[in-house]
């Protein structure tokens, strides 16, 4: 495969990315009782929890890995896997933005109106963190966001450290 294919491959898998989070967060961990929900809830009982253990994603994605080796090739496999990982990177650093630093841009503080809405407003909508359009059209965007937004718009950062600390092993 050349290496033009296998950046178009890296692309679908950082374009699939948002439908794999709403998936996650929309279904497994609010929709269904899955083992991703306590995780979840341990997040919105405490908020500064904004990192997913490597435990948790690094098992999950040597399966999708394997599973689309399967159905492809490893080089097609791998390049599509390490797409979806840089969107679930890009997902982590801006959850962490989202609940640690003020907005930089209109766009970035829309995105944290929104998932703070989440937290605070509504935990059974606002399933999108890192694109809000699949709320609209998955249906949990409510009709009420403006209001749940201005409600939360002056929240403040959250001070003080993530658990990325406790996350990463110190030798």
């Amino acid at each position: 495969m050349s290496v033009l294919g296998l950046l178009l491959y890296l692309a679908v898998g950082l374009l699939l990315w948002p439908f794999v989070e709403y998936l996650i967060h929309g279904v497994l961990a609010h929709g269904l009782r899955t083992p991703v929900s306590p995780l979840h809830w341990g997040h919105h009982r405490a908020p500064e929890r904004v990192f997913t253990s490597p435990l948790a994603w690094l098992p999950v994605l040597a399966l999708v890995f394997g599973g689309l080796a399967a159905l492809l090739d490893a080089p097609r496999a791998a390049a599509l896997s390490a797409g979806l990982l840089a969107g679930f990177l890009r997902y982590e650093y801006a959850h962490w933005r989202i609940h640690f630093r003020t907005p930089r841009s209109g766009r970035e503080a829309l995105l944290r109106a929104h998932h703070l809405a989440h937290h605070y407003r509504n935990p059974r909508a606002y399933y999108a963190v890192s694109n809000r359009l699949l709320d609209r059209l998955f249906g949990s965007l409510p009709e009420q966001w403006e209001s749940d937004y201005a409600a939360v718009a002056e929240h403040p950062p959250l001070g003080g450290a993530s658990n990325l600390g406790q996350l990463i092993p110190r030798g």
